[in-house]
């Protein structure tokens, strides 16, 4: 099967007749006509606005509720972390992408506290965004495996500062394997690596990760693990 025959054959099995929809936001008009031509060229992908700025992204998201935002970090009048911060707050369900030239520890935590559910560095190969796309609509994060040491450093950072402070809320009782998929999910590794690791199918790791979720009243796999971190149930060193 060729490489789109692949893709198109996932969108089917996830059960889509409609195409994902797509909002770009980015202050540079030329990245944003990048990525709209590669999304464009999509079957299963619709771009349906775009923005220069964390404003009106954050306009555009409401009046047109795309299913995914791909989101650039610095931008005037209101970054994308803050746009960010907002869009989550009034649509839970939306998957947001940073798109970002830093690699930043803080810029790239700061994201995922905002809600986002992947980070993009500028550099990427354009032909792997519809993938990081199709990947966080999905319900899984994209994260590379370098980001994702830096952000497990940053997590680890804040439980030491936090390590005197007891829980603020009762917490909700994960189970042990619950925990060892929290655990791989805080390793940067996706559904299919940590069926690997724990010998179970990919659809029950979808079924833990969405019991840890619901019992932890979250979005996303990346507020999770914060969460995690932050009332001790999960400790990285």
């Amino acid at each position: 099967m060729s490489e789109r025959g692949e893709r198109d054959e996932v969108a089917r099995s996830a059960g889509r007749n409609e195409p994902i929809r797509v909002l770009i936001v980015d202050d540079h008009a030329l990245i944003r006509r990048s990525l709209e031509l590669a999304l464009a060229a999509e079957d299963d992908i619709e771009v349906v606005g775009e923005a220069s700025d964390g404003q009106e992204a954050a306009e555009l998201a409401e009046r047109l509720l795309p299913d995914v935002i791909l989101m650039d970090v610095r931008m005037p009048r209101k970054d994308g972390i803050q746009a960010a911060r907002g869009i989550k707050e009034s649509m839970p369900s939306a998957r947001i992408i940073m798109l970002t030239a830093s690699d930043e520890e803080e810029d790239l935590f700061e994201a995922f506290k905002a809600g986002a559910t992947g980070y993009l560095l500028k550099d990427v190969q354009i032909d792997e965004v519809p993938d990081a796309v199709r990947g966080v609509h999905g319900g899984q994060s994209f994260i590379n495996p370098a980001m994702a040491t830096k952000l497990i450093t940053e997590f680890a950072s804040i439980s030491r500062k936090e390590a005197e402070r007891p829980p603020q809320l009762p917490v909700p009782r994960l189970t042990e394997r619950e925990m060892e998929v929290l655990r791989l999910v805080a390793k940067g590794m996706n559904n299919r690596e940590i069926a690997k690791d724990l010998f179970i199918s990919e659809n029950t790791v979808k079924n833990h990760v969405r019991n840890i979720l619901e019992k932890l009243q979250l979005h996303s796999r990346m507020e999770a693990v914060v969460y995690a971190v932050r009332e001790r149930l999960l400790e990285i060193t």
